[in-house]
């Protein structure tokens, strides 16, 4: 049975009392809204670890000016039912003063990482990550975190921090869940109208379009580019907000596919910005 956690001190003496066990603890950060995708996440911890931690906090430091910290999902109940549901040991729930209960004296800034796709449109959105998650592994002390693919640039800086802070934590990836259009999940999903979810399969399917010309042998990353923005302009109502092919890990710009990139791209619709990516291995 999931156990809900709600003060810093209690998960802290728990996470103290597992590790000193030599038991191994998996950990999960989630702003909530549950679905599928965190789902499996948390199962794939919970196969790898003796202890699995999830948490629920909608963090205010990665939303800017006009975003929607105010209108994000908050559904606590329903997201504990479904962590329950896969087995989750004990689900962190801590509200925003329990988390800053100050004015902050130290801050955390990401360089050049940041400084590219998501974190070039959302100025201080990573520094907000990497402040939060930095809190939750001080205080869950995890031996393994998990992360989704989908959010390929959080992914590489979050392994970018706990290189450079020595985190003893092992970051995992897990890939991208969608639902059977291939959709990939999202928190923000619910956002759409019933036509924008329709349209929204297309974000993957210009994804596949991509791959299908590099496995053709189109390799500049202009060319790829246009005829992307040019089916989602003719398939979706949603604005192009930005797509972009970068090396990876290192998040350089990919003027041509010669080695790891991944494609990523953003559209904005009427209530919801989505975003998707894919890998692409080339030996």
């Amino acid at each position: 049975m999931t156990k809900l956690i709600e003060t810093i001190r209690e998960m802290s003496d728990l996470a103290q009392s597992i590790r000193s066990q030599g038991k191994t603890i998996g950990f999960i950060p989630t702003m909530g809204a549950l679905h599928e995708g965190h789902l499996t996440l948390m199962t794939q911890a919970k196969n790898e670890n003796d202890v699995t931690v999830a948490s629920v906090f909608v963090n205010p430091l990665q939303f800017g000016p006009g975003e929607d910290y105010e209108s994000y999902p908050r559904q606590l109940d329903m997201d504990f039912s479904h962590a329950e549901s896969v087995g989750v040991d004990y689900l962190f729930h801590p509200g925003v003063e329990e988390m800053y209960p100050t004015d902050r004296q130290v801050t955390l800034h990401v360089g050049r990482l940041a400084s590219v796709l998501e974190g070039s449109k959302r100025p201080g959105h990573f520094d907000g990550v990497v402040t939060v998650v930095n809190k939750l592994f001080n205080i869950v002390q995890p031996s393994r975190a998990y992360f989704g693919r989908k959010d390929a640039q959080q992914l590489t800086i979050i392994e970018a921090m706990v290189n450079d802070f020595n985190h003893a934590i092992q970051i995992v990836g897990v890939d991208i869940v969608r639902e059977e259009d291939g959709l990939s999940k999202s928190s923000r999903n619910v956002y759409l109208t019933i036509e924008e979810r329709q349209q929204a399969v297309h974000l993957y399917k210009s994804l596949q379009l991509a791959r299908q010309m590099i496995a053709e042998g189109e390799i500049k990353s202009s060319v790829i580019i246009d005829k992307m923005t040019h089916y989602l302009t003719e398939q979706t109502t949603g604005q192009v907000d930005e797509i972009a092919i970068y090396h990876y890990p290192a998040l350089t710009q990919a003027d041509e596919i010669t080695d790891s990139c991944f494609i990523s791209l953003a559209v904005k619709f009427s209530k919801a910005r989505l975003i998707d990516n894919i890998m692409i291995h080339k030996k």
